[in-house]
């Protein structure tokens, strides 16, 4: 026995180093598995409970909050006034109606004030609250003064944000399409600068309890990429005043939106089409004087067009009793093919015997002449066999001088005063002369040149007046 006890002992340690080994593999595969799982889920149970601690932490400051609030009262009532202070973050604006003399806006409209009642402790500097925590609180009685049909955005829940600061602060942001009156002076149009106002502050508490103020961080702020379709936005000044009702006195906010109005749409409708129809007018006076139809149909139909764009350029324009700078510029477009068309009614009058069309005598009058004369100048029609008697004189191609305005003149008046003695004179020149040929008339002669310069003139000087015309709005001046 005592021979195989060292064997024994061999044999024992032998077991035992492969059981310590055994036990230690198992260790190493199965320490980590099995202690990260229950590490992360303690972690995210731990996060779990702090947020749950931290939202009924929340409710419980709310409930405590509104459990001795009044929202009938405004902040610090009986002591200083409320100071509220706007901004605005216009993200569209248009469209504008002279019509109905307003405009629309869609912007965010963002209001704060301080309200000490609402103070609170929390791990967390504000609360962006739910929109029914709005009719728990006190908020401002803000209307605008100028709006025409203004509404709130409320797709897909009414755009409304409400957020509650540690130290009492009070942010309320809503989307609004704001629908505004816009007192207009036409009297530039289309060439006239607009400044639309928006006007708002208390309906109910005066100056004493309630006084609104800009914000001095971007009180007024446009989107990017904003732009109108008929104006420019040159600026928008802003400033605070105070109104006198009957009621009391009211702190109020006013912006001015300072407009300038497109001219490219105008000048390509308007402006060049009536200029074409005035130089249109003009080719009369290159027609023959005998073609009395040719030269009474253009000027008819340069009238009736002419018409037509004045009556087209009144439709999206109020019914104002005053002319504006278009309807000036219609007016004189007018008065030239108008004119036009007068002046071949004074060549018609001194057209000679030659092709039937002279000065007639009324019936029942008195003649100068005998009986043999007026059988010589009785209406005949000449024909003439021959091309060179039916061709006309040309003219010399120099400028008139001052004789023949002179003639033409004394002319023009005899005409208008329908002197017999000098139809008489004319008769009498013409006895005899039956194939006397018309030659060009000094009256068309002069209005080829008259005409154009006139024209051009007073469009110098139309533009230059309404170019460098100042017009001062109606808010500047109230």
């Amino acid at each position: 026995m005592a021979r195989l006890f060292p064997g024994r002992r061999l044999l024992l340690l032998l077991l035992e180093t492969l059981l310590l080994f055994r036990d230690a593999s198992c260790h190493s595969k199965m320490k980590f598995p099995a202690k990260l799982p229950s590490a992360i889920n303690a972690t995210s149970r731990s996060v779990d409970a702090a947020t749950l601690e931290l939202s009924r932490n929340i409710s419980t400051v709310l409930e405590q909050l509104l459990q001795n609030y009044d929202n009938r009262q405004r902040p610090d009532h009986g002591g200083s006034p409320t100071i509220v202070t706007t901004n605005f973050l216009i993200r569209s604006m248009g469209p504008i109606s002279e019509l109905d003399m307003e405009y629309s806006m869609d912007c965010y409209f963002r209001q704060k004030w301080t309200d000490r009642r609402l103070m609170f402790e929390a791990p967390i500097p504000s609360l962006s609250l739910n929109i029914k925590m709005l009719e728990g609180i006190w908020k401002p009685d803000t209307y605008f003064h100028n709006g025409k049909g203004s509404y709130l955005h409320t797709i897909t829940l009414p755009n409304k944000l409400l957020r509650i600061f540690q130290d009492g602060r009070v942010l309320y942001s809503m989307r609004l399409t704001i629908k505004a009156t816009c007192p207009m002076l036409l009297q530039n149009f289309p060439m006239d600068k607009q400044s639309c106002p928006l006007v708002f502050g208390s309906y109910g508490y005066t100056v004493d309890h309630l006084r609104y103020q800009w914000d001095s961080n971007g009180a007024v702020s446009l989107n990017d990429g904003l732009v109108l379709s008929q104006y420019d936005l040159i600026d928008f000044p802003m400033k605070n005043a105070t109104i006198t009702a009957k009621t009391g006195m009211f702190s109020v906010l006013q912006v001015n939106f300072n407009l300038r109005r497109h001219m490219g749409y105008f000048l390509i409708q308007v402006y060049v089409p009536c200029i074409l129809i005035v130089v249109l007018s003009w080719v009369s006076f290159w027609i023959n004087r005998e073609a009395t139809a040719d030269r009474v149909g253009l000027g008819i139909t340069t009238v009736l067009t002419l018409s037509t764009f004045g009556l087209d350029t009144k439709t999206d324009l109020p019914k104002v009793s005053y002319p504006t700078a278009l309807d000036w510029f219609v007016i004189m477009c007018f008065t030239f093919v108008i004119a036009t068309l007068l002046e071949f009614a004074g060549v018609h009058y001194f057209t000679k015997i030659g092709s039937g069309e002279f000065p007639c005598v009324e019936s029942g009058g008195e003649s100068d002449t005998d009986d043999t004369t007026s059988r010589v100048i009785a209406p005949t029609t000449v024909y003439y066999p021959s091309p060179l008697i039916r061709k006309r004189k040309r003219s010399s191609g120099h400028l008139p001088s001052c004789r023949d305005m002179r003639i033409c003149c004394i002319q023009f008046w005899n005409c208008i005063m329908a002197s017999e003695k000098y139809k008489a004179a004319m008769r009498r020149r013409v006895v005899g002369r039956t194939d006397a040929v018309n030659s060009v008339s000094k009256i068309d002669e002069i209005s080829r040149i008259l005409f154009p310069c006139c024209f051009a003139a007073l469009n110098l000087f139309y533009w230059f007046i309404y170019a460098s015309k100042h017009q001062s709005s109606f808010w500047e001046n109230s």
